[in-house]
C-alpha cells in the first residue's frame, strides 16, 4: 500500500476518535446537570402492619430523586422504636406522620391522638355491618330499646321502643380482637369495634352499652367523604304502624239567612146583629 495514503487514513481514525471523544464529553456533562441529585431516605423493607414497633429489620434506604416529601426520614434511628399508626408497604418512604411519637410504644394506644379516646364497643355480626366495619372507616352509632318513664312524656312511652341517633361520623380504630384484616385482606366478621371519640362521648357510649332496659348498639356506616353532621329525630315503634293517612278536613258551618214566607191573607166575617161585615188581614189594606 502507498505510504502516502496509510499516513492520511491512520490521521483520519485519528480525527475521527478525537471527534467522537469531544460529542462523547459533552453529551455526558449535559445529561449529567439534567440529572436530578438523589437523597436515600428510610423505606420500608416489606408490608408492615398497623400498630407495628419498627425495628432495624423493618427498615432499608430508597433514594428519591428531586425534592422530599414533606416529614421524610433520612436516618433509620429516627423510625427505630416507634410504633405505626397506618398501614406501610413496601418500598413506601416512612414519613413522620405515619409514625407515633417517640416513647408511646406500639399498639392501639399509639393511635389515639392528644384529647380523644378509644373505647370499645360490643356488636354482633348483623350489627357490625356484617364485618364490613374496618379500620379507617366512619359510622353513625344508633341505640334502640325502651327509655325509663318519666325520661320522655307519657304519650311517647306509649309508642313503644325508640331509636335514636347519638353519635355521627365517628372513626373506627380497629375491628376484632386484632386490629388487621385476614390474609386475603377481607373484612372480619367481628364482635368488638374500638371508637375514636371525645371524653364526652365516650361517657354517652358507656352508658348505653351498660344500660339495663335492653338498649342495643348499632352501628351504620357512611360514605368517607360525607362529613356532614345534623339533627336526627328519634324514631319510635309504634309510629311505623301509626296510619299516616291525613286527617279528613273539617268544613266549617256556613250560617244561611232563611227568609220567611209572607203570612198569607185571610179575612174574618163579623156578625153584630143583623149586621155584617168582612175584616181582612195580611193585606195592604188591612195595614192601613
Amino acid at each position: 500500500m502507498n505510504k502516502r495514503l496509510l499516513t492520511i487514513l491512520l490521521l483520519a481514525f485519528v480525527i475521527a476518535g478525537a471527534c467522537a471523544f469531544l460529542v462523547y464529553r459533552v453529551v455526558g456533562s449535559r445529561l449529567g446537570a439534567a440529572r436530578p441529585a438523589t437523597t436515600p431516605v428510610v423505606a420500608a423493607v416489606a408490608d408492615i402492619k398497623l400498630g407495628t414497633v419498627l425495628t432495624a429489620a423493618n427498615l432499608t434506604t430508597v433514594a428519591i430523586e428531586g425534592a422530599l416529601p414533606k416529614g421524610a426520614i433520612l436516618k433509620p434511628e429516627t423510625a427505630i422504636g416507634r410504633g405505626v399508626i397506618s398501614d406501610l408497604y413496601q418500598g413506601e418512604p416512612i414519613l413522620e406522620s405515619r409514625l407515633a411519637a417517640v416513647g408511646s410504644g406500639g399498639g392501639l394506644a399509639a393511635t389515639i391522638p392528644q384529647g380523644m379516646r378509644a373505647i370499645a364497643v360490643k356488636v354482633d355480626e348483623v350489627v357490625g355491618v356484617a364485618g364490613f366495619v374496618t379500620p379507617g372507616l366512619h359510622v353513625d352509632v344508633l341505640v334502640s330499646g325502651n327509655p325509663p318513664q318519666g325520661a320522655i312524656s307519657a304519650q311517647a312511652y306509649q309508642q313503644g321502643t325508640l331509636v335514636k341517633t347519638i353519635l355521627q361520623n365517628i372513626m373506627v380504630l380497629s375491628a376484632g380482637v386484632n386490629i388487621q384484616k385476614d390474609a386475603e385482606g377481607k373484612p372480619q366478621p367481628v364482635q368488638v369495634v374500638n371508637l375514636l371519640v371525645t371524653p364526652e362521648q365516650a361517657e354517652t357510649l358507656s352508658l348505653a352499652s351498660q344500660s339495663s332496659n335492653g338498649v342495643k348498639i348499632q352501628l351504620v356506616l357512611r360514605n368517607p367523604l360525607d362529613t356532614k353532621t345534623e339533627p336526627v329525630p328519634g324514631t319510635a315503634l309504634g309510629n311505623m304502624f301509626a296510619d299516616h293517612n291525613p286527617a279528613p278536613v273539617k268544613t266549617q258551618a256556613v250560617a244561611k239567612t232563611v227568609k220567611k214566607a209572607a203570612p198569607q191573607p185571610f179575612s174574618i166575617e163579623v156578625i153584630n146583629g143583623s149586621k155584617r161585615t168582612e175584616e181582612k188581614f195580611g193585606t195592604p189594606e188591612a195595614k192601613q
